[in-house]
């Protein structure tokens, strides 16, 4: 296979040797020439790039390992293979100029169909790591794009099953938005403290964000009459609503099961999905974990939904003002909540209050 539209480079300090060269390559390859390192260096920089560059070893002013060298050190260079040309036709001399990174060696006088037979090798050599360098730009790039794709449905299909459950319960409005906001703030607060820091990766933290809009999806199990009550719940009624929680983790772990692997932004959904609603003290439901018992991930929506929940107008309330909720919180510290969580809400209380004025119920 010939290139014939290749470009060579030939660099010697010889006019004589650059005309046999030129000569000699010419009727199948554009030929570019230099008469010194130094003008090769500029030569290079300029249209058409060469695919592959003759450098003569012996020249003045500055020689073929150093114009070499400064070719391998500049990214725009860098790849182009480069032939050394040289009377130097010792061994040790040749295993030099190998050893230094030329991709092969022609010792002068040139014998033409070496000359010919090497160069087109190396230009193969070159096409082909081209085309696989092209092709894995173009593979990384299609990759990229299917998982933003897959990324954005994977999105939506979580916000789309967790408004089955704010369906169910219109009051909530905005408050999917707001706990994904708290939480968030709560993990980029907490990712260096030496207890949360091996778990509050940056990719932990945005798995967290994605899974906390399905915090409640097990609500779309409780009957409307126990759900929609416009008053207090009996003791009865409160047990059934409780349920959610459990309802909400069974249906994430049938999920899982239709797939071959674990799915770690599910993983960390039916974590908050199930144990949002424990409390450091034990005294939560549905499994009574007290401590560090009580996952991460769910540790933190437990504030965030706490906080969302006095802050927000339901029948049977009204909205309590952030500065009273954050109070209720400051005395849940080491009781309701895990103190270093409580302590992350008071330190980024203004941040709270922001996510809570940004998608306030009036922002729909």
């Amino acid at each position: 296979m010939r290139k014939t539209f290749a470009t060579i480079l030939i660099v010697d300090d010889s006019p004589e040797n650059l005309a046999v060269l030129n000569e000699l390559l010419h009727p199948d390859y554009r030929v570019r020439a230099a008469t010194s390192g130094i003008k090769a260096l500029r030569v290079v920089k300029t249209a058409p790039t060469p695919d592959l560059i003759l450098l003569d070893v012996m020249m003045p002013e500055m020689d073929g390992y150093e114009v070499f060298e400064r070719l391998r050190a500049d990214p725009e260079t860098a790849d182009i293979p480069v032939i050394f040309v040289t009377a130097m036709d010792s061994t040790e001399a040749e295993i030099h100029g190998l050893d230094v990174g030329v991709v092969d060696y022609i010792a002068k006088p040139i014998v033409p169909p070496i000359l010919r037979a090497r160069v087109n090798t190396q230009l193969e050599l070159k096409q082909a790591r081209d085309w696989l360098k092209h092709q894995n730009t173009y593979l990384e790039t299609e990759l990229q794009r299917r998982l933003h794709e897959n990324l954005i449905v994977q999105d939506v299909s979580i916000h789309a099953l967790a408004h089955l459950a704010e369906i169910r319960d219109p009051e909530t409005g905005n408050h999917l938005r707001r706990t994904q906001g708290y939480v968030r703030a709560l993990s980029d607060h907490l990712q260096s403290h030496p207890r949360f820091a091996d778990f509050l990766t940056p990719r932990n933290i945005d798995l967290l964000a994605k899974s906390a809009p399905l915090h409640d999806i097990g609500k779309v199990g409780i009957p409307d009459y126990i759900l929609l009550k416009p008053g207090k719940l009996t003791p009865e009624e409160w047990e059934i609503m409780k349920t959610h929680a459990k309802l909400g983790s069974d249906a994430i772990e049938l999920a899982e099961r239709d797939v071959e692997r674990p799915v770690e932004f599910l993983v960390l959904a039916k974590d908050i999905a199930r144990n949002h609603h424990e409390r450091w003290d034990g005294r939560g439901y549905p499994d009574a974990l007290a401590g560090d018992r009580i996952p991460i991930a769910a540790r933190l929506m437990a504030l965030a939904d706490v906080f969302d929940a006095l802050i927000s107008v339901r029948v049977y309330k009204p909205a309590m003002s952030y500065e009273a909720a954050r109070d209720i919180i400051r005395d849940g510290r080491g009781s309701h909540f895990d103190p270093d969580v409580a302590d992350a809400f008071l330190a980024t209380f203004e941040r709270f209050c922001e996510v809570a004025e940004r998608f306030s119920e009036s922002e729909g």
